[in-house]
């Protein structure tokens, strides 16, 4: 017979592991004061879900509440216009981008999920043995997983005077009810940068994966968010870990995201998921008001 817990020390083993490696790879950061950039929520147990909310929310001075509930107003950032700066202005946007950001919760998704051949075992083991298992960066692997459509819920973060300070957005598979992603989303300037940047954070034990994402509307009034190819400092991706010491690491994954109205009205988004050079995987959603099911 296998003992039960030879599953639970396998899976202690491969995140103590995973953690010492961003270690051996990243670069001692100070999270409170010159990396304060890169202070964002962290997961307090293995499985992720929504379940670093409470925390977060408290961590902030704010009054947690009801994670079960929705309110239809909530969007992943309270104004488009938080993004102005040189480059960017949200008046150009289409008013179902700004709807989407500014009203999130009051939209539905629909998405399908393809793969590179190459890059398609690497997910898979990534998939099996962290995503799925903590429900977090569980990107879908097969078509037919996000088929039935994907739920999603947004959470303000609010601080003790009520303003919101990032969003909590939480993405399930509707056919299995597993949590694909899990998100604070937020507006923030890096160091020496001349406007801001959408900030998403995916909490993990210990630590969190980052997304700096660099805002341009397009001539149609679509929306591209960017992490291009960079130094340490720029827009993109990191992982951060806040165990045994803080170590952050910049990490070659690069994303596009392009959201846009289609020809027949209906609000879309193409995103392409680079790992270097390669295109590793594609996803496209299609976005519907809950208005126009009822």
């Amino acid at each position: 017979m296998i003992s039960a817990d030879r599953p639970r020390r396998r899976d202690r083993l491969l995140d103590l592991g995973s953690r010492r490696f961003w270690h051996v790879v990243g670069r001692r950061v100070d999270l409170a004061g010159r990396e304060a950039w890169l202070d964002a929520p962290v997961s307090a147990a293995s499985r992720v879900a929504g379940d670093w909310v409470p925390g977060e929310t408290a961590r902030h001075g704010g009054v947690v509440g009801d994670l079960g509930a929705q309110d239809p107003a909530a969007g992943l950032l309270p104004s488009m216009a938080a993004l102005d700066g040189p480059g960017f202005e949200a008046r150009r946007l289409r008013p179902e981008v700004r709807d989407f950001y500014e009203h999130t919760a009051g939209w539905k998704l629909r998405t399908w999920s393809e793969w590179a051949p190459l890059f398609w075992p690497g997910g898979e083991i990534v998939a099996r043995f962290w995503g799925r298992r903590v429900e977090q960066l569980a990107l879908p692997m097969r078509p037919l997983e996000s088929a039935r459509g994907m739920d999603s819920q947004v959470v303000p973060i609010r601080d003790a005077a009520g303003t919101q300070v990032s969003a909590a957005w939480m993405r399930t598979l509707r056919g299995s009810g597993r949590t694909v992603f899990s998100g604070a989303y937020s507006v923030r300037t890096l160091p020496g940068a001349s406007r801001p940047s959408v900030h998403v954070a995916f909490p993990l034990e210990s630590g969190n994966v980052q997304v700096f994402l660099r805002p341009t509307v397009t001539d149609d009034g679509g929306l591209v968010l960017d992490s291009p190819h960079g130094r340490w400092g720029d827009n993109g991706a990191y992982v951060v870990v806040r165990d045994g010491g803080d170590h952050a690491a910049r990490v070659p994954v690069h994303e596009r995201f392009h959201v846009y109205v289609d020809p027949d009205g209906v609000l879309r988004t193409d995103h392409d998921l680079r790992i270097g050079p390669a295109r590793a995987m594609r996803l496209h959603y299609e976005l519907t008001p809950s208005s126009a099911l009822s």
